[in-house]
């Protein structure tokens, strides 16, 4: 099966129209497809966002490419601790950038959500 796409979302600001509305600044997280694994366009500077919403530490991935030096370097199991929230920040595509235009990444359990914001 085919990765399961999660959307970036756009943050509001800088000067959003005051008061803002309700749920108008919220983010939508989801939960982290762990049979397929998940993946985002990468078209520009990313802000992976994932958070272990369980009581047991989770783990998270995100895999990377040959760059131009033939470097890799996965982010492999990277522990999330119950309530944990953790950022990654993709200002560059290099060593990022599938082949199909996207940036992998997935999760040990269904209790860790992922959110992607475009910077």
């Amino acid at each position: 099966m085919p990765r399961t796409t999660i959307t970036a979302q756009q943050p509001q600001g800088p000067w959003v129209t005051l008061p803002p509305a309700a749920d108008a600044l919220d983010l939508t997280m989801t939960a982290a497809d762990v049979a397929n694994k998940n993946q985002t366009l990468l078209n520009g500077p990313l802000l992976l966002i994932a958070q272990n919403s369980g009581a047991s530490p989770y783990t998270i991935t995100l895999s990377s490419i040959a760059d131009s030096k033939l470097r890799t370097g996965d982010i492999t199991a990277y522990s999330l601790a119950a309530g944990d929230i953790a950022a990654f920040w993709i200002n560059r595509t290099e060593g990022w950038l599938q082949a199909d235009g996207y940036l992998y990444y997935e999760a040990s359990n269904v209790a860790v959500l992922f959110a992607v914001l475009k910077l």
